[in-house]
């Protein structure tokens, strides 16, 4: 019943997310940001293929970080809770989006098992320039895998 519920609530947050970032006011997003923002999700991507807890802790962005202490409860929140982004079999990014001061960059996720999800990341530009994750929403997506 809990795992139910709790993936529900991925389902509507993300939904909710989604439905408030194509009503805002899309600013755009530069070719180079693009490239980062990407590289920083595929690095830690990387590092939780490696099981690199540490890697996979520096990207994400300071409130973050403070919100789990360590990049040992990161890493075990994020097998436990986001296994598909945990150990995708497949990714492919999607066109990233500006808003407010934000980016998002959604990528739809292939599981081992087929199933097809869409994470969606939020990004913060940091005082060093450097992009960093601020949040991460998944939700079943329509798409099929092939």
């Amino acid at each position: 019943m809990r795992r139910s519920w709790r993936k529900w609530v991925s389902i509507v947050l993300a939904v909710v997310w989604l439905a408030g970032a194509a009503a805002a006011q899309a600013a755009g997003i530069s070719k180079g940001d693009a490239r980062k923002v990407r590289s920083v999700i595929e690095a830690q991507l990387s590092a939780f293929a490696a099981d690199d807890a540490k890697r996979a802790f520096s990207y994400a962005a300071p409130g973050i970080r403070e919100m789990f202490g360590t990049p040992e409860r990161f890493m075990a929140m994020v097998r436990e809770a986001y296994p598909v982004v945990y150990r995708p079999a497949a990714v492919s990014f999607l066109q990233p989006e500006a808003i407010d001061g934000l980016v998002i960059q959604a990528v739809e996720m292939t599981d081992a098992r087929g199933g097809v999800w869409t994470a969606v990341y939020r990004l913060e530009r940091q005082r060093n320039r450097a992009w960093r994750i601020t949040a991460c929403e998944i939700a079943p997506s329509d798409a099929r895998s092939s």
